[in-house]
């Protein structure tokens, strides 16, 4: 079984505690948003692409990310077919809500790092076997900070990105329980959420 190896989120993510989710906002909202993003020192971006619109709203920020020095992934990454969506597009790495391996292969045969979700020990268990020491832990909010403190005993390889019902109040919370960054999408409907999050930068 050839290994599938995503060790580059340590710098995609620039080694900032917090990537900015824009979903369905449109290509010009999006834009706007993560250029504010990236003022306030949120380098990592991602957009899903669940339709048409979303696509493009992708390719948009994904070029003024090129020439800004920042990346932009595409995310609710589901099939193959989105991967080559998202390869056309620019996006720099993929993001899914749950751990499939055929879409994690082609993420990687496309140039492009994935970044699978997991909820349970037997997925990351998975995802750590066949090479990833990178994964998105979905639903973070319902899992809790415990759950990423009982992950790392026998996972203690492992990075997790924590998304899903997060926001400026609760970030903090699982962070401090080791995991390694937090990604934020419905808050940031709030605009005051932006610079919240910033403060986690400067704190870290």
């Amino acid at each position: 079984m050839t290994r599938i190896e995503n060790a580059e989120f340590a710098e995609l993510l620039g080694g900032a505690p917090v990537m900015a989710i824009f979903r369905g906002l449109g290509a010009r909202r999006s834009l706007e948003l993560a250029e504010r993003a990236w003022e306030l020192g949120i380098d990592a971006v991602e957009l899903p692409i669940q339709a048409a619109e979303d696509v493009e709203a992708l390719r948009l920020v994904a070029d003024a990310a090129r020439s800004n020095g920042r990346v932009v992934g595409a995310g609710t990454v589901v099939s193959t077919e989105q991967v080559g969506l998202a390869a056309r597009a620019g996006a720099a790495f993929t993001v899914s809500p749950g751990f499939d391996e055929a879409v994690v292969r082609a993420s990687a045969a496309a140039g492009l790092p994935p970044l699978p979700g997991v909820a349970t020990a037997t997925e990351v268990q998975r995802a750590a076997a066949l090479g990833l020491s990178w994964l998105k832990a979905f639903p973070a909010a319902s899992l809790g900070p415990g759950w990423f403190r009982a992950m790392r005993g026998p996972f203690p390889e492992v990075r997790f990105v924590a998304t899903g019902g997060l926001d400026a109040g609760n970030a903090g919370d699982f962070l401090a329980a080791g995991v390694r960054s937090v990604a934020v999408g419905s808050a940031l409907e709030d605009e005051t959420q932006l610079p919240r999050l910033a403060e986690l930068l400067r704190r870290g």
